[in-house]
């Protein structure tokens, strides 16, 4: 399988912004985008006069796909379904990848980053209702519960994760520190998403 092995940290330089790749590093003064917020390369620092209509919808793009750790046939097969169903494409399309099994685990603070929540999914760590799943882009909804499997529950990255999460964080979903779980109360609207993107952009990315 096909997977980004370069430096997490470029992607962010090159979009200008955290895309909280790397997880705890992304948290302190480390990161790198605190000291050089320009994009990677002998030309990061130089201007360019304009940027194409294209070249603007095309950063969007790569921001909301790289954020969610996609690969672009991945990313593209999410905007197709997104098309599919009712409602306004864009909004639909953050919908369904704020469902992913992995950014769930990410969102609830039992992993410092959706790399790390990928693996921990993988390594069969992870259970949704008591069922162990071990699929990252697994599609959650409404009501389902999160559990790391007891044998799991001692794992250190997890509790290293769990110090940086405030209660409460994020309205669709409910978090149980002490039992190590979580519920998927519902999915959110787009506005409640904190994921600094116009995606209606990539809607006319791929519309043209």
């Amino acid at each position: 399988m096909a997977r980004y092995t370069d430096s997490v940290c470029k992607l962010c330089r090159r979009e200008r912004q955290k895309l909280f790749l790397k997880g705890q590093k992304c948290f302190s003064e480390k990161c790198p985008i605190e000291e050089k917020n320009y994009p990677p390369g002998q030309h990061g620092l130089s201007r360019r006069a304009k940027v194409s209509e294209y070249g603007v919808q095309l950063r969007e793009k790569q921001k909301i796909k790289r954020s969610y750790g996609l690969l672009e046939t991945q990313f593209r097969n999410y905007f197709e379904k997104a098309n599919k169903q009712k409602g306004r494409t864009g909004e639909n399309l953050i919908k369904l990848l704020e469902r992913r099994l992995d950014n769930v685990v990410f969102r609830l603070g039992f992993a410092s980053s959706r790399k790390q929540a990928r693996q921990l999914i993988t390594h069969r760590h992870i259970m949704i209702n008591n069922s162990l799943v071990t699929i990252p882009a697994y599609l959650l909804k409404a009501g389902d519960v999160i559990q790391v499997k007891e044998k799991s529950k001692k794992l250190d990255a997890i509790h290293n994760s769990l110090k940086r999460v405030k209660d409460n964080t994020y309205g669709w979903l409910t978090v149980d520190k002490a039992t190590l779980s979580g519920t998927f109360v519902q999915v959110p609207e787009r506005a409640d998403v904190p994921l600094n993107a116009n995606e209606q952009l990539v809607v006319e990315l791929y519309s043209k």
